[in-house]
């Protein structure tokens, strides 16, 4: 199996037309030309399990008929049976019977491999899209799209390999019936074949009418994945302000309009459905009909007619399974446009190849530093404008700022998760965007605001698959003050922590964010308020140890975004950041000294704690 891209011919056959039913047919056709040709020999044998059910099928009408002229008529016409010729019958019973149940078996279990194949490789290719597209291409996409275009659309393309092998196979079924109807008794036959021509006209305006209701609902329940994951991601907040109701009727809404319009795909299936299940049944009675008129007057067997008229039941077979597949592909091809939009995006970051020399803490250089999430000639804002500064080798700066000044855009550039609109950010000299992907996440460490932990174990949450040692585990750990906390857990580094690390308090999953950054021995240690959820003694702890560390040259070099006065205080070099610009810089005593606006700033927490003591 191969998870290489589909080539470009077929892709640019699934770039053409879709606006009408037929468009949207000849789309799906491509997209299983694409998924045999993904799955060759693994469709091929499901393929050939079908033919071989197929076959036994048509079989199975010819040891009726044989039955019948050879065992049933003649016990009435002598009264005993012909032992010879009824162990034959069953024997002969038996043997179709089980080589049907093999292609049963191999047609299912191929098919299924086929399938779920095909779904594998393609969310792996989602998945590996999602982590080399940019950060800011995630931020502007909903993750519950995202999920569903992982899990929902890809499935929706290839479910139609589910009933495909069959549909292939039952048509060597559908041409063996005619060929031994027209053996045994051509007359009935071709009364009985009026019907098809009638059965694949009525599929044909099935489809067009059914194909653009399944894209749409198709395209609905990737709306309700996306409500749905915002409403459980943020179910905190909900609760928090009692807004159930709200985001009860948010998501109802949405659940309704996809329920619309699956009842209007059930609607149309409701009308199609008997009249394709009728149509058969009346070629049948018509054979039954004619054939007993035929056996009265003597020109044609008992014999023959019992087998036309079981294989007329056998033959409507193949047309539903067509219709099957045929009532995929308009589902299969909404599923690929979704996944295709993300798997054929061009946004990229793309990395050099250098790598830092030297080992110990880097010096970070900011330059002309400027950024807008919008491109300022379409009227984008700037966030950041103008920033230059300097972090010396094993130093602490501490970036403060008002809410919206701009110091989580600052951490995002520095650690290069973006790129910046002017500028450059560059460690011992060396520009960011020249390093290799690998150099710039071997030297620089980031400590986000939000912490996210896995559902895994404390160690894999803190190596997140790095081969470290738990020596150096636990000397992380130490540091960041959670050796005690991780070592009463049941299990210590192997306790499962849930998902989110639910079972942590704030300051614990912090400490495990920080203990994570640091086994990693980074050269920069960027921290975005990363230690919000501590109280102030266990972050005075964590940040001396940090000074320490960068003080003896074995620590990283350490920007922090920081409020808290004493924090602040650790620093030996602090920015202030207001509207995106740097308006003061020095150490934290000088600015407190000679800036009103930065002692406001600074001062407020404390200020705010001592009148809540007053109260």
């Amino acid at each position: 199996m191969s998870d290489n891209k589909p080539s470009t011919p077929s892709t640019d056959n699934l770039a053409a037309g879709s606006a009408d039913p037929r468009g949207l047919t000849r789309r799906g056709f491509a997209v299983l030309g694409i998924g045999i040709g993904r799955e060759r020999f693994m469709f091929a044998l499901a393929v050939v399990f079908s033919l071989l059910f197929g076959l036994m099928t048509v079989a199975d009408a010819w040891v009726l008929g044989y039955a019948t002229d050879h065992v049933i008529r003649p016990s009435f016409d002598r009264g005993d049976i012909t032992d010879g010729t009824l162990w034959v019958a069953i024997g002969l019973f038996i043997a179709v019977a089980l080589l049907r149940t093999v292609g049963v078996v191999g047609r299912r279990l191929a098919g299924g491999i086929v399938f779920y194949r095909l779904v594998a490789a393609d969310r792996r290719r989602v998945t590996r899209k999602y982590l080399e597209l940019p950060l800011s291409w995630h931020q502007s996409h909903p993750t519950g799209q995202l999920l569903s275009n992982a899990n929902a659309d890809v499935e929706a393309i290839w479910s139609v390999f589910m009933p495909l092998p069959m549909a292939l196979g039952v048509l060597a079924m559908l041409v063996g019936a005619v060929a031994t109807m027209l053996v045994a008794d051509a007359v009935l036959t071709l009364v009985g074949l009026v019907v098809f021509p009638a059965l694949f006209a009525i599929n044909i305006v099935y489809q067009r009418w059914q194909g653009p209701r399944m894209a749409h609902a198709q395209s609905l329940r990737g709306d309700v994945s996306a409500i749905a994951h915002e409403s459980f991601d943020g179910a905190l907040v909900v609760k928090s302000l009692g807004r159930e109701d709200d985001e009860t009727r948010r998501f109802a809404a949405a659940a309704e309009r996809l329920r619309d319009a699956n009842i209007g795909v059930g609607r149309i299936r409701a009308v199609f459905d008997p009249v394709l299940e009728a149509l058969p049944n009346l070629g049948i009675l018509a054979v039954l009909l004619l054939g007993a008129l035929r056996v009265e007057s003597g020109a044609a067997e008992p014999g023959d007619v019992v087998q036309i008229a079981f294989l007329f039941t056998v033959v409507a077979m193949p047309v539903r399974a067509i219709g099957w597949v045929l009532g995929e592909l308009p589902r299969s091809v909404v599923g690929w446009d979704r996944v295709r939009t993300v798997l054929d995006d061009d946004a990229h970051m793309p990395y050099g190849t250098r790598a830092l020399a030297g080992e110990g803490p880097v010096a970070l250089r900011v330059d002309d530093l400027g950024f807008s999430h919008e491109p300022l000639a379409d009227g984008g804002v700037p966030v950041l404008s103008d920033l230059s500064f300097d972090v010396a080798p094993g130093s602490v700066t501490a970036v403060v700022g008002a809410t919206g000044s701009g110091k989580s855009t600052l951490t995002s550039l520095v650690t290069r998760l973006v790129d910046p609109v002017t500028g450059t950010v560059s460690l011992d000299g060396v520009d960011v965007r020249d390093l290799s992907h690998a150099g710039l996440a071997a030297s620089v460490a980031l400590v986000p605001q939000s912490t996210f932990l896995f559902d895994d174990s404390v160690r894999s949450n803190v190596t997140l698959g790095a081969e470290v040692d738990d020596d150096a585990v636990w000397d992380a750990l130490r540091v960041v003050q959670a050796e005690r906390f991780v070592s009463a857990l049941p299990h210590g580094l192997d306790t499962e922590l849930g998902e989110r690390g639910t079972s942590l308090s704030g300051g614990q999953r912090q400490r495990l964010a920080l203990a994570r950054a640091l086994v990693r021995r980074p050269r920069l240690l960027v921290m975005d308020d990363a230690t919000s959820a501590l109280d102030p003694d266990v972050e005075q702890r964590i940040l001396r140890a940090l000074a320490d560390q960068t003080a003896d040259g074995t620590g990283p070099s350490v920007l922090v975004v920081a409020y808290r006065k004493a924090t602040i205080a650790l620093a030996d070099t602090v920015l202030h950041l207001a509207d995106g610009r740097i308006v003061g810089r020095g150490p934290h005593d000088e600015l407190h000294a000679r800036s009103a606006a930065y002692r406001d700033l600074v001062d407020a927490y404390d200020q705010a704690r001592e009148e809540v003591d007053h109260e």
